[in-house]
């Protein structure tokens, strides 16, 4: 079975059930029915045009529902419009959804949670941990999402920096969680940016295209994890650096900073320095000094910690790490490698230990057990 497919071709058909009259929710579901037979019937009897199979089985679910739906049958008119088997409009409608999902209705933390789900492809689990919270906490939020939007027309879009916001969180998923879309991601942003002439869709996208240039060197043939300082700069895509770094500077220079185009900075002095050694660490602090500013956001500050480490040295690193809360994701992670630098290899081993139970994927777990092992070994 080819889930890539079937994730490929999701966004195109949930967006021709909404054209032809389904409401958001309920279209959500019949398609994610027809996913499901699709998983069972496929494998054995693979359709010749998998697209027009999906809108056609999950057409038919949706009229299920709403004839079993009594308050509701005044859709059941539709009947008659069922698309016939063969071959489905070549139309992508990935990004009208991402608008659409970012309706006025919603709040925007539930328009992108909801956006993720429904059309982004990730689960409830991977949106929780993006956002820092619960994945009950999330689950909830979802479906009141779903139910505020339900019979709502989908005729007003939502704002571009909602729809930013969910393309940044799918390409981390993506570049570093467990379903690949970073490519469908930056794909997404270049089709944005060619109808939006705005400084942070060029900030996103240059963002996305240097940190995808580096990919190649982030894991080992074994699949492990190689951390910044230790990759391979010789593989890394200069030419997406390249890209990257002169959209940015063509945003910048139009002086209204938001917070991609601080991180597409950091990224770009990142992938500027021929070596870990070259690295221009105090202008990386000046740049997370203004991403802090601009979103007060505790993983930034986080990542700020480690900055400061490089540019004054680990106390100094680790007295910013102090004040800040120490269940935060990576922050067992961040001390470890602090103290580490420091010479506390004892403390460094434990929170090195600490950080490796609480990593959220396994490439991560494995890298951080090793990193405890190796200190142990030394002590």
């Amino acid at each position: 079975m080819n889930e890539a497919l079937l994730r490929s071709l999701t966004p195109s058909v949930l967006g021709i059930l909404v054209r032809r009259g389904a409401d958001f929710a309920a279209a959500e579901d019949a398609v994610q029915d027809a996913l499901v037979e699709a998983v069972r019937v496929w494998p054995a009897d693979p359709p010749r045009d998998p697209k027009g199979w999906l809108v056609t089985v999950a057409w038919r679910r949706f009229l299920d529902a709403t004839r079993a739906d009594a308050a509701r049958r005044r859709r059941e008119d539709l009947v008659d419009e069922e698309p016939a088997p063969g071959p489905a409009p070549a139309v992508d409608d990935t990004l009208q959804l991402y608008f659409l999902c970012a309706h006025p209705s919603l709040t925007p933390s539930s328009a992108v949670a909801l956006t993720l789900r429904a059309v982004g492809g990730l689960t409830t689990r991977q949106i929780a941990q993006a956002y820092l919270v619960p994945e009950a906490t999330m689950a909830q939020r979802i479906s009141r999402a779903k139910r505020t939007v339900s019979g709502v027309r989908f005729d007003q879009p939502g704002d571009v920096a909602t729809v930013l916001r969910v393309l940044y969180l799918v390409f981390n998923e993506g570049y570093s969680g467990d379903v690949d879309l970073a490519a469908e991601a930056i794909r997404l942003t270049r089709q944005l940016a060619t109808v939006i002439d705005h400084p942070e869709v060029a900030g996103l996208l240059a963002l996305m295209l240097i940190h995808h240039a580096r990919r190649a060197s982030r894991t080992a043939p074994d699949g492990s994890l190689v951390p910044l300082a230790e990759q391979d700069r010789g593989r890394w895509d200069t030419e997406s650096i390249a890209e990257g770094i002169g959209i940015l500077q063509t945003a910048l220079a139009r002086d209204r900073l938001g917070e991609f185009q601080a991180q597409a900075a950091i990224v770009a002095l990142h992938a500027d320095a021929l070596t870990t050694e070259e690295t221009d660490w105090v202008q990386i602090v000046e740049w997370y000094d203004e991403l802090t500013r601009l979103t007060d956001n505790p993983v930034v500050r986080l990542n700020r910690a480690v900055a400061v480490g490089e540019a004054d040295g680990p106390r100094a690193g680790l007295a910013a790490l102090a004040a800040l809360d120490d269940s935060l994701p990576r922050h067992a992670a961040v001390a470890a490698y602090l103290h580490e630098r420091d010479g506390d290899l004892a403390t460094a081993a434990r929170l090195y230990a600490e950080a490796a139970h609480k990593a959220p994927n396994l490439a991560e777990r494995d890298h951080l057990t090793r990193q405890a092992a190796r200190l142990n070994a030394r002590r």
